[in-house]
């Protein structure tokens, strides 16, 4: 999944790890297990056991790059 930056800003508030990993170019898995680790680069949001990505924390990451 081949993603711009400015679709990424239409994106909701809020996203799926997967789909964020996807933004990122990383594996989904590997976004997990920095989530879990307490050192990923981007600010999550907990729902019991689902997590969720906050865009906009995406996106000011992805601009800064």
């Amino acid at each position: 999944m081949s993603v711009t930056l400015d679709e990424i800003r239409q994106w909701p508030a809020t996203v799926s790890v997967a789909k964020a990993a996807a933004a990122l170019g990383c594996s989904r898995s590997h976004l997990y297990a920095q989530i879990k680790r307490g050192d990923c680069p981007i600010r999550t949001l907990s729902f019991g056991s689902r997590v969720v990505v906050v865009n906009a924390s995406l996106v000011a990451l992805l601009e800064a790059v």
